[in-house]
C-alpha cells in the first residue's frame, strides 16, 4: 500500500465517522427535545371590547386652542411640541 492510498483511507474513516457522529447526534436532538419548551401558537386577532378612550380628551388646559367656532361633526387635529 502507498503512502496516498493509505492517506485517503484516513480521510475516508475521518468524514464517515464524522456524517454518522453527526446523524446521531442530530437524531439525538429531536428524540429528547422538550416540547413543553416549544413556543405557543398564535393568540389570535385581538379582541375590541371597550373602545379606545379619546386620548387627550381628559386634558382640561390643552395648548391647541381652536380659532373660532368649530361646527360639532368637525374632526380638529391637533399637533404641538414642548421643549424643555
Amino acid at each position: 500500500m502507498t503512502e496516498a492510498a493509505g492517506r485517503r483511507r484516513l480521510w475516508r474513516w475521518a468524514v464517515v465517522v464524522w456524517a454518522v457522529t453527526a446523524a446521531v447526534g442530530g437524531g439525538l436532538t429531536l428524540w429528547l427535545q422538550d416540547d413543553a419548551a416549544a413556543p405557543t401558537g398564535p393568540t389570535g386577532w385581538q379582541r375590541a371590547g371597550v373602545p379606545t378612550p379619546l386620548l387627550g380628551s381628559e386634558v382640561t388646559d390643552s395648548p391647541c386652542r381652536p380659532y373660532g367656532s368649530i361646527p360639532p361633526d368637525t374632526t380638529v387635529l391637533c399637533a404641538y411640541a414642548e421643549t424643555r
